[in-house]
């Protein structure tokens, strides 16, 4: 492992310049999972404006930008795992990306198995942050600007 280049946080094996790094830089996640990957190297590496800013657009005024950075520092990153990822159709296009994070903090070693729903818009993916509601009904116009109405769009794959 080069120190000036280590590997890549995602768990790819790569030099986190060739891997990650590119994405952090400012180049578009060209699928779902290299941007749940990336998402999770910038937790490790502190990197909370990526964070935001790969979250879906409509979302990332009500993010927690005090606590993503105080769960990033305070945390050890002990590894990821990608079980298994599945791209839908359709415009806009979406994803689904299951993984198991796993780290260390004062309470001991913790791990968190998740279903993370993505949508790409304008060429660009996103994190749709279950967490933060999305406010439309379901007849409105998606928040992520694809077109559609909202329960055609992203609802529903926040309920699944």
């Amino acid at each position: 492992m080069d120190p000036l280049d280590p590997n890549c946080p995602c768990g790819s094996g790569n030099p986190l310049s060739q891997c990650c790094g590119h994405y952090h830089g400012g180049t578009p996640a060209p699928c779902a999972e290299l941007l749940m990957r990336s998402r999770y190297s910038a937790y490790v590496l502190g990197l909370v404006d990526y964070l935001v800013a790969t979250t879906l657009p409509a979302q990332q005024q009500a993010l927690d930008r005090d606590a993503m950075a105080a769960w990033s520092a305070q945390s050890t990153w002990l590894g990821l795992e990608v079980e298994q990822r599945e791209v839908f159709g359709g415009k806009p296009e979406h994803a689904q990306v299951t993984f198991v994070a796993r780290w260390h903090d004062d309470n001991g070693e913790h791990s968190h198995r998740e279903c993370s729903a993505f949508v790409q818009v304008d060429g660009r993916w996103y994190f749709i942050d279950p967490t933060v509601p999305l406010k439309a009904g379901r007849n409105d116009p998606c928040p992520c600007q694809g077109g559609q109405k909202f329960k055609k769009c992203c609802a529903p794959f926040l309920s699944a």
